[in-house]
């Protein structure tokens, strides 16, 4: 059996994808900026993933920006039938890197149209509203008008489903009452586990859930207790990191992201590790240790 067929699958509108995705962040230069040192080594990394089974890939034409998609362009299509696009706008890149809001109507519109061209489709499966209010994290505030643009696109046929990137749960909230949410998309890990409650309600209703950075991303997680479990499973922490993600709740969707193909298969492999209670636990305590600080 295949180790994705182990941690099953979840619907996502009306296709279903595997709980193992890919995150194509990393496929484009240093800080997410420019082309890759080697774009050849980029193709072959979204080949590899396809051919192991992966079917949901996440990704932004900020990435690069441009470059990203590009890539997943030249090295996937004619897309399978079954592999499952999920973008994201809200966001630009400025010359110097930096990251801006870019979420008035006009430019998402035109953010909408770039993924379009850069990936060669005619219609986005599900695109992630990211929202800039905070750039580091969740802040809140409304986001009616950027959501209303994106469901106007969505009535024009330009976008299937919508989804929300680093929200609050009110903003989920408020943001159903606008337009169906078909995911969310928040930084949690084994140590941030602010998004407990949203994870729960949102299992609930039947919405997907892909957490960002199981390993802390830009603040990398250096925890005795992860290594240490780790270590006994004779696994890395980023595999132990991904199966207790998949353990957490049933609509937890995964989309790890590297530039190497040995990582890759890594983060695959992580799809069939069995973590038993006495490791839930103690990784457990890795969540309140980080609450008390």
């Amino acid at each position: 059996m295949n180790a994705l067929d182990q941690a099953g699958t979840f619907r996502l509108g009306s296709r279903e994808v595997r709980r193992m995705g890919y995150g194509a962040m990393q496929l484009a230069g240093p800080g997410v900026f420019g082309p890759p040192k080697d774009r050849a080594a980029a193709v072959a990394v979204l080949r590899t993933a396809v051919e192991n089974g992966v079917n949901h890939i996440d990704t932004s034409d900020f990435y690069g920006p441009h470059i990203t998609n590009q890539i997943i362009r030249d090295a996937l299509h004619p897309y399978a039938n079954d592999l499952v696009i999920v973008t994201k706008v809200g966001a630009r890149r400025g010359a110097d890197a930096s990251w801006a809001p870019a979420m008035s109507p006009t430019e998402l519109t035109q953010a909408v149209h770039d993924n379009l061209r850069h990936l060669d489709l005619d219609v986005l499966e599900v695109v992630n509203l990211r929202s800039m209010l905070g750039i580091h994290g969740p802040a809140e505030g409304s986001l009616e008008a950027p959501l209303t643009a994106l469901a106007e696109l969505q009535q024009r046929g330009l976008i299937r489903h919508i989804g929300l990137s680093n929200v609050t749960m009110r903003q989920v909230e408020d943001g159903r009452r606008i337009c169906d949410i078909l995911c969310v998309q928040n930084h949690y890990n084994v140590a941030h586990r602010s998004d407990d409650a949203l994870i729960h309600q949102l299992a609930d209703d039947g919405i997907a859930y892909a957490p960002f950075f199981p390993l802390g991303g830009f603040s990398p997680l250096q925890s005795d207790a992860l290594f240490s479990v780790a270590a006994d499973l004779h696994a890395t922490p980023m595999q132990v990191a991904l199966a207790w993600l998949l353990r957490r709740s049933p609509n937890v969707v995964l989309i790890p992201g590297t530039s190497s193909i040995d990582h890759l298969r890594q983060n695959l492999a992580a799809a069939g590790l069995q973590l038993p209670s006495e490791v839930i636990a103690k990784l457990d305590t890795m969540a309140a240790t980080a609450a008390a600080h």
